[in-house]
């Protein structure tokens, strides 16, 4: 299989944060990952439903996210928040994040994480 036929993993993204985006945007050389961002929480069903998708990342801050991962996403779900908010943490790991880290160890991992 060559490059050009092999399959791109999706990455949908609900990371509305500038900065947090733009290091997101370091996950892969362009090509190698197709990467979805939705504006809020309630987009993200949608955005899992239209094609196979290997990753959903989600800034745990956010309005809704949690409601989400509940409903389930039919994907990985990884979340990040601050590492000061254990209480979000534990919130995200019984609503199913398959994976919840810590802002910092989620960037320093992001290219593992795929």
């Amino acid at each position: 299989m060559t490059t050009d036929q092999r399959a791109v993993p999706r990455v949908v993204a609900l990371v509305p944060d500038l900065m947090d985006r733009s290091r997101l945007g370091g996950l892969g050389r362009p090509g190698e990952v197709d990467l979805v961002h939705v504006r809020a929480a309630g987009e993200l069903r949608e955005a899992v439903a239209v094609a196979p998708t290997a990753l959903v990342v989600v800034d745990l801050g956010r309005p809704g996210v949690l409601d989400a991962v509940r409903a389930g996403l039919g994907a990985r779900v990884v979340g990040f928040a601050s590492h000061v908010d254990t209480d979000l943490i534990a919130a995200a790991e019984a609503a199913g994040c398959t994976e919840v880290l810590p802002r910092s160890r989620f960037f320093a991992r992001l290219a593992e994480l795929l």
